[in-house]
């Protein structure tokens, strides 16, 4: 009866020990599955490549909506921008920072940039047109509706007006208004009717939050702001507004920088361009 009961405890308590690694086994084996699966997307994270777009502030709106219809469709690249006047990105390339593709919201920065052998000259196109608009603030009471008015006011010293500074292209085209309209930047700044905007962005928050009466910006800035347009800059007055695009010349990822190039000049780009102000040039 002892050997019985004896062989009984022992057929238990190996069952007990075969359970117990049986159980062990499949949290291994858990373990090993939840490790392979978090190193599977650790590779395919590590897998994807990085390209850097330089990009004039005017087009921060539009370009970050594109970035996420892109990447939807194409995981596989992650899109980092760098916005700011075309004249900053200028000098930042020039310095050496990294950068696959250029937009620039003037030809000047670009020329600069292909003279001195910084950008594949190949791809180098004309993608959008924009205009430079005079906005005026919520608040203000100027009652200015036209560049016409901005002139008599600025001459009258009787309002404060914000624009670009001389090395970024809004604060450019800004300048060769006031050529048009016979005035003089030293003549106004003096008598302290202007401010200034390191960036579009600068100008047109200041406009948005009413510490000036108006100010010169593009027409997208105005539409994201949602600024009253008071007049629009005729070509005769400041030239065209041409947005060029190119790929760098040392460029790590020179073919998915060209890609994403590429789908900007797309119908479905296109369309997001448009709703804001843009006229794509490059269909």
């Amino acid at each position: 009866m002892r050997r019985v009961i004896a062989l009984f405890l022992s057929v238990l308590m190996l069952s007990a020990i075969l359970c117990a690694c049986g159980k062990q086994q499949k949290n291994a084996d858990k373990n090993e599955k939840e490790t392979t699966a978090s190193a599977t997307a650790d590779e395919k994270s590590a897998e994807k490549t990085e390209i850097f777009v330089f990009a004039a502030a005017s087009m921060t709106e539009t370009l970050e909506s594109l970035k996420k219809t892109y990447q939807a469709s194409h995981p596989e690249i992650e899109i980092t921008y760098s916005f700011d006047s075309s004249g900053t990105l200028k000098t930042q390339i020039e310095e050496g920072a990294v950068c696959d593709l250029f937009i620039s919201a003037a030809q000047k920065q670009m020329n600069g940039l292909e003279e001195g052998g910084y950008i594949n000259k190949d791809t180098r196109l004309d993608l959008l047109e924009n205009k430079v608009a005079l906005c005026v603030a919520e608040n203000s009471k100027s009652g200015i509706q036209s560049y016409a008015d901005m002139k008599s006011h600025l001459e009258a010293g009787d309002i404060l007006m914000a624009i670009g500074n001389e090395d970024v292209p809004v604060g450019q085209y800004t300048q060769k208004i006031f050529t048009h309209y016979g005035l003089d930047e030293n003549t106004l700044k003096n008598k302290g009717v202007l401010t200034y905007g390191s960036n579009v962005k600068e100008v047109t928050t200041q406009v948005s939050e009413g510490t000036v009466d108006c100010g010169i910006i593009y027409q997208t800035d105005a539409f994201s702001a949602k600024l009253k347009v008071a007049d629009t800059a005729t070509e005769e007055m400041c030239g065209q507004v041409i947005y060029p695009a190119a790929v760098l010349n040392k460029s790590a990822h020179a073919d998915e920088a060209k890609a994403f190039l590429a789908y900007l000049q797309t119908e479905e780009a296109s369309k997001v361009f448009e709703e804001v102000g843009f006229t794509p040039l490059s269909k």
